[in-house]
Parts: C-alpha cells; sequence; structure tokens
C-alpha cells in the first residue's frame, strides 16, 4: 500500500480545512455580537433590575395592546403568549427597542421600564 497523498485526497484535505475555518469564524462572529449586546450599558442596567409584573402589565396596555391584544393574544401583532420561551431577554429587549420589525414602532423605555416590561411578558 502507497502512503503517499493524491492532489484529490489534497484538495479534499484542504476543503475541510478551510470549512473548519468558516465555521469557526462564524463562531467567534455570533459569540462575539452576543457578548457585545450584553455589554451594551442599556441592556446591563435593564437586565440588573427588577422587574415589576404589575407595572409591565400597565406599561404594556399603554404600548403594546392596541395590537397585541388586552393580554397579549395578538390582534393586528402577533400573539406574545410564552413569548420568553421563544426569545432571550435580550432578543425581546431588542425587539422593543429597535423598531426593526414594522409596523411595531420603535419604543425607548427607562431601563426600569423595560425590566417590568420583560416581567409582565414572561408571565404571558
Amino acid at each position: 500500500m502507497d502512503n503517499q497523498l493524491t492532489d484529490k485526497d489534497i484538495s479534499i484535505q484542504r476543503w475541510i480545512l478551510i470549512g473548519l475555518a468558516v465555521l469557526l469564524t462564524v463562531i467567534l462572529v455570533v459569540f462575539g455580537v452576543h457578548q457585545f449586546r450584553y455589554s451594551d450599558p442599556y441592556v446591563k442596567s435593564v437586565l440588573s433590575r427588577q422587574g415589576d409584573v404589575d407595572q409591565g402589565r400597565f406599561i404594556f396596555q399603554m404600548n403594546c395592546s392596541s395590537c397585541h391584544g388586552i393580554y397579549g393574544d395578538g390582534q393586528v401583532g402577533p400573539s406574545l403568549r410564552h413569548v420568553s420561551s421563544r426569545k432571550s431577554s435580550l432578543g425581546l429587549i431588542h425587539q422593543v427597542t429597535s423598531g426593526e420589525t414594522p409596523p411595531m414602532p420603535q419604543f425607548q423605555p427607562s431601563p426600569q421600564e423595560m425590566a417590568d416590561l420583560l416581567k409582565y411578558l414572561e408571565s404571558l
């Protein structure tokens, strides 16, 4: 048996290494973005606070219920029932504050209001 690598073997190894390098790069970028978001001062402030479900319900009814329904069941906007099982706290903060999902408007609650809203959304 000949132990020399063929050009085909070398090409396959090269593609495997390139694939692994790309995969590692993607993982590092995703991790870096995730860490960056958690290091955002607003996010850190929100996540460091204890939310109040009753205050969150009030904030939700004043700002969100016209589209998402009085109990978060959905109307114009989607149902938010069990939303905390589908989105992380970070994802919910981004969703509320970014305005990236039209027709949902950008909403800029204070850190305490956002913590209260997160607590309420967790209760749905």
